[in-house]
C-alpha cells in the first residue's frame, strides 16, 4: 500500500475495520504532518488537535466494541472555514468574522460527526469564498503543494491543498462558480460538486444562494461517493434541499460503452497548449477504453456564463448588505472582494432580469444536450496553476483576467445546478496538475461518480501522483 497519508478513505476504512490501524494513530499522523507542512502551505487556519484526538479516542473505543458507524468512522477530515463547526472559529477568511465562534455545527458537519468522522480543523480560503486564487489579504495565501510559489486555486484552496499534501483524508468545500473544482484541478485531487439541493447548505456562510453547493474534495471519485452517502439528504433547515431515497453513490458501470458529449463552443476553444495536449491525450485514452464521444452544440453557453457572473455578484452584494457588513464595514474587506460586491450592488434591475433570461436559455440548452449523452466532458481549467500574485494570464494567444481563465468553464455547473466532478489527468513538464471535468444529469450523481471512476482507471499512468512537498 502507498503511504497512509495518501491512502484512499476506502483503504483506510478497511484497515480500521481490521484493527490494523487505529483512529488515534491515523489522527496523530495527520496532525504531525499538519504541524510540519502547514507552515509551508498555509492550508489550515485553525487546527483542533485536542478535539480531534478526543474524537479519535471515542471512535477507537467504539470500533473496539464492534460498533462501526460506517466507512467514515475514524476518518480525519478538514472543513473549509466558511462552514460552521461548534466551538471552532469560523472566519470565512475575513477580518469581519475573525472572532465568530458558532454554537452549532452546520448540517454537513453534524452528519459527518454522526458518521464517526474526525474534524481536524478549518482550512484557508479566498475571503468570503469570493475568488479563485485563495490569496487571502488577512491570513495569507494558500500555496500549491506542487509548487509553493503557485496559487492553490479558490475559493476552497486550503481544502484542496490539504488533501493533496496528505494533511487529511478528505475535506469539505463549497462551490458557487467552481470553488471546489478549480482548486482540486490545480492541486491534483478530485473535486465533486453534487446536484443543487442534494446536500444541505445550512450553516455555510452564503455567497450567491441560488448557486451555492457543498461537496467533498478527495483522492478518488469513489471516496467522493462515500462522503456523499453521508452528507446527502433533506434538511428541514435548508428549504432548497431535496429528499431522495438514493443511498449508494459508488455504483460500478456494467456497460463498457458510454455516450459522452464534447461541446464545440466555449469550453475547448482556447486553452494553454500544454494543458490542451495533456487533456486531449486523456480524452483519447478514455475513448479507447469504450467511451463514445459525440460533438454537441451549446451556442448560448458563453452568454449564460456572463449572465450568471452578473447574477452571482448581485446575490453576493445582497447577502453582505443584509448582514450589515456593507457599506458600514467596507474598509475591512480586501480590495478585490470589496470591488466585486460593490459592483454587484450597482447593477440595474433591468440588467439583472435580462441576465436571468439569458441564463435560463443557456441552462435549458445544456440540460437538453444531456438528454442524448450521459455526461459532458470538458476541461476544468484553461491553465495550470499560475504564480501567486498573477492578475492576468496568457491563454494561447489571448491575455485575460485569471478569474475568467478559471471560472468560465465551471460556472455552468452552478447556474444549471447539475452535478460536476473534476478528475486529475496529468502533470505539465514543470510539474503542475491538469484536470478534466464531467458534467452530468440532474440528480444522476451516482452515475457521474461511476463515470469518473472509470475514467480514473484509464489514467493510472500519470506520475507523480502526489506533490513533492514533505
Amino acid at each position: 500500500m502507498r503511504k497512509l497519508e495518501f491512502a484512499s478513505i476506502e483503504a483506510l476504512s478497511a484497515l480500521l475495520a481490521k484493527k490494523k490501524l487505529s483512529p488515534v494513530e491515523l489522527t496523530e499522523l495527520y496532525l504531525s504532518r499538519i504541524e510540519r507542512i502547514n507552515p509551508k502551505l498555509n492550508a489550515f487556519l485553525t487546527v483542533a488537535p485536542e478535539g480531534a484526538l478526543a474524537e479519535a479516542r471515542a471512535a477507537e473505543r467504539e470500533l473496539a466494541r464492534g460498533k462501526c458507524r460506517g466507512p467514515l468512522h475514524g476518518i480525519p477530515v478538514a472543513l473549509k472555514d466558511n462552514i460552521w463547526a461548534r466551538n471552532l472559529p469560523t472566519t470565512v477568511g475575513s477580518r469581519i468574522l475573525r472572532d465568530f465562534l458558532p454554537s452549532e455545527d452546520a448540517t454537513v458537519v453534524r452528519k459527518l460527526r454522526r458518521a464517526g468522522a474526525i474534524v481536524l480543523g478549518k482550512t484557508n480560503l479566498h475571503e468570503f469564498a469570493y475568488g479563485v486564487t485563495s490569496e487571502n489579504p488577512h491570513y495569507g495565501p494558500v500555496r500549491n503543494p506542487w509548487k509553493t510559489d503557485r496559487i492553490a486555486g479558490g475559493s476552497s484552496g486550503g481544502s484542496a491543498a490539504a488533501v493533496a499534501a496528505g494533511l487529511c483524508a478528505a475535506a469539505i468545500g463549497s462551490d458557487t462558480g467552481g470553488s471546489i473544482r478549480i482548486p482540486s484541478a490545480l492541486c491534483g485531487v478530485v473535486g465533486f460538486k453534487p446536484t443543487f439541493g442534494r446536500v444541505s447548505v445550512h450553516g455555510v456562510f452564503p455567497l450567491a444562494p441560488s448557486f451555492d453547493h457543498v461537496g467533498p474534495i478527495t483522492r478518488s471519485a469513489r471516496d467522493g461517493g462515500l462522503i456523499l452517502e453521508c452528507i446527502a439528504g433533506r434538511d428541514p433547515l435548508d428549504p432548497t434541499s431535496r429528499a431522495l431515497s438514493e443511498k449508494d453513490f459508488r455504483p460500478v458501470l456494467k456497460r463498457k460503452r458510454l455516450r459522452l458529449g464534447r461541446p464545440k463552443e466555449h469550453f475547448w476553444v482556447n486553452m494553454d497548449s500544454e494543458v490542451r495536449r495533456i487533456t486531449e491525450i486523456a480524452v483519447t485514452n478514455f475513448v479507447k477504453s469504450g467511451a463514445e464521444l459525440e460533438e454537441i452544440s451549446l451556442p448560448n453557453i458563453a452568454a449564460g456564463v456572463e449572465a450568471a457572473n452578473l447574477i452571482a455578484a448581485v446575490e453576493a452584494s445582497q447577502v453582505h448588505e443584509r448582514a450589515g457588513y456593507l457599506p458600514a464595514r467596507a474598509s475591512e474587506y480586501g480590495a478585490d472582494v470589496r470591488g466585486r460586491l460593490e459592483q454587484g450592488g450597482k447593477t440595474r434591475a433591468v440588467d439583472y432580469l435580462n441576465a436571468q433570461e439569458v441564463m435560463r436559455r443557456a441552462s435549458n440548452e445544456l440540460k437538453t444536450a444531456l438528454e442524448n449523452v450521459e455526461a459532458i466532458m470538458i476541461p476544468t481549467a484553461l491553465i495550470a496553476a499560475p504564480p501567486i500574485g498573477s492578475e492576468r494570464v496568457r491563454v494561447g494567444d489571448v491575455e485575460m483576467p485569471i478569474r475568467n481563465a478559471l471560472v468560465d468553464l465551471n460556472r455552468p455547473g452552478n447556474f444549471t445546478g447539475l452535478p460536476a466532478i473534476s478528475m486529475p489527468c496529468g502533470v505539465t513538464q514543470s510539474g503542475l496538475p491538469t484536470a478534466l471535468q464531467f458534467l452530468g444529469r440532474q440528480f444522476d450523481d451516482a452515475r457521474l461518480i461511476a463515470i469518473a471512476h472509470r475514467f480514473s482507471e484509464t489514467e493510472r499512468d500519470w506520475q507523480p501522483r502526489h506533490p513533492p512537498i514533505s
